[in-house]
């Protein structure tokens, strides 16, 4: 029966494993159809080297599946299709870019006119060759658990490595450059590394953190001591909001602690004391610090920069965003039609969500808005199926880490929140955010994985039950009441009143004791299987026999106590 089940979970995993396959080469045409559509509007003819273009990027498609199929056979089959799918679109759409700033910025002569699509596809190739990495060599998520604090570590090591630079990038120092490397944005492995992290220590520390304090307003606040935490991460996320001015790092740090420690020990008044930390500490800095005023000003007032005398750090891009993604209506005006090279660096910002927003309209926004959300409902859905407390808070944190970013970045450049210049996970450029985020899709993967094997596949048997999971055949050896004149069976205690000559039958030759002693079922604690003498009992303590006494027998919970192994006394009634 068993193995009837499990090979039944093996042939839905492997049904999942072909959905895949399907939804990886629809995942595929689709971002070679945008391709083909944005080259046909902006030079009128097809892509040159189509073949060399596509032929690379579908063997690195098959191996990855070829890699989950052998390495992860139970994991979620939306997972890789939806990261292949966003990564080959923000390919496209960088491709796209290229062409409109290579044409406008050719006479001034910037860093515009260089390409960032070339770039941005061997990063492709990096760091979905890092995820298999992690897939193949990674046998169990809790491999993870063992080196919490050592990624704690390294991970505030390098959160603080970019105040140290010497100068900084578009007033953030939020990247780390050393001579002959390219420059790459720690904050984003910090990400990753600082949620493992999360996960370990909240899972260790979740009943101290549950535990009650003081009630004011209506609400239970936590404990001074188990505050403790919570203030040092908050006072972290300041610091690196003053010294790195990095506002969307600062806010998904913070938030991704609050949102696991909500989820670990369901208390509401973590939520509502980290919201109130939050914004007190954010309003304080955004008043006394320049750069981060400055872009709390530009969001209050984007129109301001087109003023005769205006505040100095206000940019003129959160007003060029609006006005991009107004001119895209619904429908928008057709990939390559548009003109949002016209805001500058969209490709290698987060403002390449203008793009979409202007060429795809808001049908095109709300659906890549929808794989997003469909990404993070796949990784919340692991959480709910696993077994352990570590894989849930990491499968929890990994989609909360998701969509936070996807909200700053999202909410910056449509004016609900100060734009933070993070990086659109897997459409704008940036190697650092392409493989961080590809290293988030392994994870979930083999989190997936986890979850899918304990529903599909059935755990093996025990060899032999426990005492407290004894079926029929092991209480055989229990006393049970019997009528006058009638023999209990086999191993069974007579009755009081049994007639003379029907005493309890002898067991078979050669048949197994049931209450004999073995690994599992020590000696102790077991009912004797021998006759016992019939008639009243004598005055004076019984003897237990492995049991507690009747009188000292704990209820069960409904004030009924167990059963007593006596059978019923007549002479008593």
């Amino acid at each position: 029966m068993q193995s009837t089940a499990r090979g039944e979970g093996r042939r839905l995993a492997a049904r999942h494993r072909n959905i895949e396959l399907g939804l990886l080469v629809l995942a595929v045409a689709a971002c070679l159809a945008g391709h083909i559509d944005a080259s046909l509007a902006l030079t009128g003819s097809m892509p040159k080297g189509l073949l060399v273009q596509v032929l690379p990027l579908g063997a690195l498609v098959a191996v990855a599946h070829l890699a989950v199929r052998r390495f992860a056979p139970y994991a979620d089959p939306l997972i890789l299709p939806i990261g292949v799918f966003l990564t080959g679109f923000g390919l496209m759409l960088l491709n796209r870019l290229d062409f409109s700033y290579k044409a406008a910025h050719a006479v001034k002569g910037d860093y515009q006119k260089l390409p960032a699509a070339p770039s941005q596809l061997m990063w492709v190739f990096i760091s979905v060759a890092a995820a298999l990495a992690l897939i193949v060599f990674v046998k169990h998520h809790r491999f993870f658990q063992r080196y919490v604090y050592l990624l704690m570590a390294g991970a505030l090591i390098l959160l603080t490595a970019p105040v140290f630079s010497p100068t900084d990038s578009f007033g953030a120092k939020r990247w780390i450059k050393l001579p002959g490397l390219p420059s790459f944005e720690p904050d984003e492995f910090v990400k990753v590394a600082i949620t493992i992290f999360f996960a370990g220590y909240l899972m260790a520390s979740r009943d101290a953190l549950a535990l009650a304090g003081r009630k004011v307003w209506g609400m239970t606040l936590p404990r001074g001591r188990h505050a403790g935490p919570v203030l040092a991460i908050w006072a972290v996320s300041l610091l690196v909001l003053i010294f790195e001015r990095d506002l969307g790092t600062s806010l998904i740090f913070f938030g991704l602690f609050i949102v696991m420690l909500y989820v670990a020990t369901e208390r509401t008044s973590w939520v509502v004391l980290g919201v109130l930390m939050a914004v007190g500490g954010a309003t304080v800095v955004g008043t006394l610090e320049p750069h981060v005023h400055g872009r709390v000003e530009a969001w209050l007032h984007p129109m301001d920069y087109y003023k005769a005398v205006h505040d100095p750090a206000i940019s003129e891009q959160p007003a060029e965003a609006l006005f991009s993604l107004g001119t895209g209506h619904m429908t928008g005006t057709g990939l390559g039609s548009g003109r949002p090279w016209l805001i500058g660096f969209a490709g290698r910002s987060d403002f390449i969500f203008t793009t979409i927003g202007e060429e795809l309209g808001l049908a095109g926004v709300t659906a890549v808005l929808l794989v997003y959300v469909l990404l993070i409902q796949r990784g919340l859905r692991t959480a709910v199926g696993l077994t352990d407390p570590f894989g849930k808070l990491l499968a929890t944190g990994l989609s909360a880490a998701l969509a936070l970013q996807i909200f700053v970045v999202v909410g910056g450049v449509s004016g609900l929140v100060p734009l933070t210049g993070k990086a659109l996970p897997f459409l704008a450029a940036g190697g650092s955010s392409l493989l961080a985020n590809w290293l988030m899709i392994a994870l979930l993967i083999k989190l997936s994985d986890s979850s899918g094997r304990t529903a599909l596949e059935p755990a093996p048997p025990s060899p032999e039950p426990l005492p407290a999971q004894a079926g029929p055949a092991d209480r055989s050896a229990t006393p049970t009441p019997t009528a006058p004149g009638t023999d209990p069976g086999p191993g069974m205690t007579p009755g009081p009143g049994t007639a003379p000559g029907t005493g309890p039958s002898p067991a078979p030759a050669g048949a197994a004791d049931p209450g004999a002693p073995t690994e599992l079922r020590p000696a102790f604690g077991r009912t004797p299987t021998g006759p016992q003498p019939a008639g009243p009992r004598p005055d004076g303590p019984q003897p237990s026999y492995g049991y507690p006494p009747v009188a000292d027998q704990p209820t069960h919970g409904y004030g009924r106590p167990p059963q007593s192994p006596y059978p019923p006394d007549p002479a008593a009634t």
